[in-house]
């Protein structure tokens, strides 16, 4: 007695058949790069925040799109799923065909849908109805029945909205009502055969604005989640971002702080990711900067000071110098001396400010015998004295050995100013037990240093107190011979008192440790 719907005819059935610092600055030159108008600029902070902001609305967007997507597919298919079970149901129904009251088939279709809907309770959002032809090959249908239950909307009473249903050739569809859209699902039935009986249509319909109603309730609260979320993932980068670029804005302000009459402020910061490595980088930086321009403020400050004696010198005699061809012989040569020490004195301070380089040193490996036995050498040229080597070490060491010499030669050279002819002078070397030092000293028996000058004497332009000697020199040697020495990490050692002479001992590390397996 029924036709199924277009997923594939069904058959017709009746008694007999089957159914996520700032504000925008500017350029601080007020123009831009092409130098007509300013240029904004967006800090840091505030694209860290936008961009996570933006990826975290997106993915929240695309998260919401989803969920409404997956409920509303959800929705559709608990509605099919209803509209099957019901036209499921009648089918099963009908293809028995028999009254339960009167134990008979049914012959009239309208019996049939009416029995069948008086034992149903559809949900609240569920329409079951009937529709009988007028007669045989009627082409407006007049016979109506429906469910007990009061629908949403009576679709069954609505004639255009009936019209639309029945005249549609799907089997199942969905049509706007006064109460939000209904997906519905018919089923053609048929009189028995023979019985002159008319035909009829089963519908069934599901409202689904009370799904929408809910889904949209669904999704909304998502969306405000996401929202809250929103906010909160804009705070947390905000806040975050700041705490992360702090440094970078401390080096910033520091760099813009920064001159060169102040080199001494650096940044404190904690931790160990790549923003701190960027600010102990920068500290490490300005204390580059800081002793270079130490370094070349020391030379100039010291330049000036020792050289301004020698070019009064040589001012006041060329003014002061007359005609008589002896007295500019003696002009001549006072300024030439003058000129000379003044060309000592440049030479050592260049070699100081040398020192704090790092190429200040060429390491090589050498022998301490050998090199003890070039010192020694060397040392004999310089005047008439009592050489004597002591002792020789024995074993290597990783050094300079043109600044080691240097510095022995500069000893030696100052024994041999406070020292008269034929006075002894001794020499030596010596490797330790565990040939991890080497030590090299100079002796001489001159007047010897006071107790109160021993330390004050390895500065520049300091001068000891004791009686005689040369006192030409600028007082720079000594301060060369430590800058040597600390150069290779080493230590200088003074031993004397006044009337015993001096010994000056320059210890080194040799390298052996460094050279172990």
């Amino acid at each position: 007695m029924t036709d199924g719907p277009d997923r594939g005819p069904r058959p017709v059935i009746g008694p007999t058949a089957p159914l996520a610092e700032d504000l925008v600055t500017t350029d601080p030159q007020g123009t831009g790069t092409d130098g007509a108008r300013p240029r904004l600029r967006l800090p840091a902070r505030v694209r860290i925040m936008l961009w996570v902001a933006s990826l975290t609305a997106a993915v929240l967007l695309l998260v919401v799109l989803v969920t409404w997507q997956s409920l509303l597919g959800g929705m559709n298919g608990r509605v099919d799923a209803a509209l099957d079970q019901e036209i499921e149901e009648f089918e099963e129904y009908a293809r028995v065909g028999i009254d339960p009251e009167t134990g008979r088939s049914f012959t009239h279709t309208e019996a049939l849908m009416r029995t069948y809907l008086t034992h149903q309770q559809p949900d609240d959002s569920e329409i079951l109805f009937g529709h009988v032809d007028e007669a045989p090959g009627a082409q407006v249908p007049t016979g109506r029945v429906r469910q007990g239950p009061e629908p949403v909307h009576d679709v069954s009473a609505d004639g255009a909205l009936l019209r639309e249903i029945l005249d549609d050739s799907a089997a199942r569809g969905s049509v706007n009502t006064p109460e939000g859209e209904m997906h519905w699902e018919k089923l053609r039935v048929r009189a028995p055969a023979g019985s002159g009986n008319p035909d009829g249509w089963f519908v069934v319909g599901y409202f689904t604005a009370a799904d929408l109603a809910e889904l949209g309730a669904t999704t909304r609260t998502v969306g405000l989640v996401g929202a809250v979320g929103l906010l909160l993932t804009g705070t947390a980068a905000w806040w975050v971002s700041g705490r992360i670029l702090a440094p970078v804005r401390l080096v910033r302000q520091a760099a813009a702080e920064i001159s060169e009459e102040d080199l001494t402020r650096r940044i404190d910061v904690p931790g160990n990711d790549d923003v701190a490595a960027l600010a102990e980088q920068f500290n490490g930086m300005l204390d580059r900067l800081h002793d270079a321009f130490d370094v070349q403020r020391r030379f100039i400050d010291d330049a000036g000071h020792e050289l301004r004696t020698p070019i009064t010198i040589v001012r006041g005699h060329l003014e002061l110098m007359g005609d008589d061809p002896e007295e500019r012989r003696e002009v001549v040569r006072l300024v030439t001396d003058e000129l000379d020490r003044m060309a000592r004195i440049v030479e050592d301070l260049l070699l100081l400010a040398k020192a704090e380089r790092p190429d200040f040193l060429h390491y090589e490996r050498v022998s301490v015998e050998e090199l003890t036995i070039d010192i020694d050498a060397k040392v004999r040229a310089l005047g008439d004295r009592e050489w004597r080597l002591e002792e020789i070490g024995e074993g290597p060491i990783r050094a300079d050995p043109q600044r080691v010499t240097q510095a022995m030669v500069q000893l030696a050279a100052n024994a041999v100013r406070y020292t008269p002819p034929g006075s002894m002078i001794s020499i030596g070397s010596r490797v330790s037990g565990d040939g991890e030092q080497a030590s090299f000293w100079v002796r001489d028996t001159g007047p010897g240093i006071a107790p109160a000058d021993q330390e004050r004497i390895f500065a520049r332009f300091a001068r000891g107190t004791s009686a005689g000697g040369d006192r030409a020199g600028a007082g720079l040697g000594l301060a060369i011979v430590r800058a040597i020495v600390d150069a290779h990490h080493g230590s200088v050692h003074l031993r004397s008192a006044p009337g015993e002479g001096a010994s000056f001992t320059l210890t080194f590390p040799t390298g052996a440790r460094s050279d172990r397996p």
